[in-house]
């Protein structure tokens, strides 16, 4: 019988609680990026790149991420 909690963390290499503490990790460092841009939209001058530069940083954990779960399952 197909688990649908297990298949898609094992398919990262993760078990169901390490893939939630991951995700619930992304999830605030996407609210503190959301705020520093609603920040932004209203004072232009203030994280002129850091929204831009955290968004790329998490990019590069993602596909880090990703290139070491596909090297593993070679």
């Amino acid at each position: 019988m197909k688990n649908i909690f297990k298949d898609h963390p094992n398919s990262v290499g993760e078990t169901y609680f390490q893939h939630l503490l991951k995700a619930m990790s992304f999830v605030i460092k996407l609210k503190l990026i959301a705020a520093r841009a609603f920040i932004h939209a209203i004072f232009p001058w203030c994280f002129e790149h850091s929204v831009s530069d955290k968004i790329k940083e998490l990019n590069d954990i993602l596909q880090a991420r990703k290139d070491s779960n596909s090297i593993a399952k070679n």
